[in-house]
């Protein structure tokens, strides 16, 4: 523990444990290492004696709240125009606006009163729309790095059905400005992150959303985009795109989607019942904007529907269909709206809870920005109970490896031997096969695939260049995974880096230094 960057806050702790239930400790203390939650705890461990403490006794402490919905270029003329509805609301307000923002000044001077709000409030995390263009958007960038929030930024893609001074010359042309993009901004920040943002299926032609879903494959980027808000849309999707089933095929036919793809759909006010299974599948995030719904006249969404579902659901401000930023106001207008559609749809869903919107607005919302998490893992962000429960699992596989241990090496090294002494070599792999898989299932989240892949490859290939009999080999493959993995950890302290590459990166050192002894 890096004493120098760690502090202990004291108070009235209150943090979701699932959407049901919250944590409540009074007078606890919550423990921060290097921005990160070490613990909260009603006494404080011997351990973190002595750390610096900010004592707010009799306060309430809560998380950051997420906010998994904004455009930021329209923070400045939020609350007007509010008796229209969205289509109109586009044309004859959203879309003039934006265009100002070509003038890289006036961006300046925009988003720097945007930023400095948002620093303000109680959301630390948000998904935000910025626009088409390059300089402004790298702005609004530059300026949220500054100010602290971890953040995903989207350079808006359009190229149809918008003004003729808001649209990119095609689909092509759109897809190559992203990738100037993303190239211009590689590696620049430490809290901000590009997400790929199709304004929504109106706006974008079927070229862009192809080249979008190549972008997507190639640089593995999250989504966002609009689903299902107004009814006029929906209409407008079913003619732009026939060939779908609904508008949430219309992405998913370019794989954007979910699955794979870590995906924001905001409103989802009027979806089909296939269209919430598809989502459900493949596990879309919802970004609920209760205020934004209700301003433009869009309906009240299902959040009900979904949440008993188990989809993931969020807040989102909308600005500037919704008008302020406050979090904890979009939490109450949520309940509000879902007492309204009960009232006037009759179709018995039950109002949200107060737990529930708290929940919404923080882990439920928050746990998007873990998206990487697939790819190269975040150890240090999972609950205590996941990796206790990962902690058996190992132990029983290696139990299991031992008590088969010298069946599984003659299936392996002699499949015809063992299979003449009545050992039957595919239950065997099909048994091991299934233990594996099963670790791999558990520890994906936050472990990786590519942290995967490198534990079960790169300390057998280390072992074997270095190893002189068999026991070696095995002995080796033990050390050097755990040796890769405590130095991994080290480094990506030290670092303030993501754990699963570091874990990677020393895999490849050691397999390198293998070669080398080896020879």
């Amino acid at each position: 523990m890096n004493r120098d960057t760690a502090r202990v806050i004291k108070g009235d702790i209150c943090y979701s444990k699932d959407k049901n239930n919250l944590a409540i400790v009074p007078d606890g203390y919550l423990v921060c290492e290097d921005g990160r939650s070490a613990g909260v705890f009603d006494r404080l461990p011997q351990s973190y004696q002595g750390i610096p403490l900010e004592d707010y006794s009799g306060k309430l402490v809560v998380p950051g709240l997420t906010d998994l919905h904004i455009h930021a270029p329209q923070y400045a003329f939020r609350g007007f125009k509010m008796d229209l509805e969205l289509l109109e609301w586009l044309n004859t307000s959203a879309f003039p606006e934006e265009a100002r923002y070509a003038d890289p000044e006036y961006a300046r001077k925009a988003y720097s009163l945007f930023v400095d709000d948002l620093r303000k409030s109680p959301t630390t995390r948000a998904c935000l729309f910025a626009t088409l263009h390059l300089p402004a958007t790298e702005i609004l960038m530059d300026l949220l790095e500054e100010s602290g929030l971890v953040t995903f930024v989207g350079k808006v893609s359009m190229d149809r059905n918008c003004p003729d001074y808001l649209r990119e010359e095609d689909g092509d042309a759109a897809a190559r400005a992203v990738l100037d993009w993303l190239e211009e901004t590689a590696g620049a920040y430490r809290h901000v992150r590009p997400i790929l943002t199709p304004r929504f299926i109106p706006a974008c032609s079927d070229r862009l959303m192809e080249r979008l879903g190549e972008i997507q494959r190639e640089h593995l980027l999250p989504v966002q985009s609009h689903l299902s808000e107004n009814p006029e849309e929906i209409a407008w999707v079913r003619q732009l795109a026939p060939w779908s089933q609904f508008y949430g095929d219309a992405y998913d036919h370019f794989g954007l989607f979910g699955g794979e793809v870590p995906t924001i759909m905001a409103h989802c006010v009027h979806c089909p019942s296939q269209e919430v299974e598809r989502m459900r599948e493949k596990g879309v995030y919802i970004a609920h904007c209760p205020q934004s719904n209700s301003n433009l006249a869009s309906g009240a969404a299902p959040v009900r529907l979904f949440l008993d579902q188990d989809m993931r659901v969020g807040l989102g401000s909308d600005i500037a269909g919704g008008t302020v930023l406050s979090i904890f106001r979009a939490m109450a207008e949520a309940i509000q709206v879902s007492k309204l559609r009960g009232r006037l749809t009759g179709d018995g869903l039950k109002p949200l809870t107060m737990e529930e919107v708290f929940y919404m607005g923080t882990l439920g919302g928050g746990s998007f920005t873990r998206f990487n998490a697939y790819l190269i893992g975040d150890i240090l962000s999972v609950e205590p109970v996941k990796i206790a429960l990962l902690a058996v699992i190992l132990v029983l596989v290696l139990i299991l490896w031992l008590v088969f241990f010298n069946q599984l090496m003659l299936a392996s090294v002699h499949p015809a031997l063992a299979d003449s002494r009545g050992i039957r070599v595919v239950w065997q792999e099909a048994l091991f096969s299934s233990a594996v898989a099963v670790v791999v299932t558990l520890s994906m989240t936050w472990v990786g695939l590519l942290v995967i892949n490198s534990f079960l490859v790169l300390p057998g290939a280390a072992a074997r260049n270095v190893a002189r009999n068999m026991r070696q080999y095995h002995l080796l493959c033990v050390v050097f995974a755990l040796a890769a993995g405590l130095a991994g950890l080290q480094l990506s302290y030290v670092l303030g880096s993501s754990t699963g590459a570091c874990i990677t990166l020393c895999l490849a050192v050691l397999f390198a230094a293998s070669l080398l002894l080896g020879r």
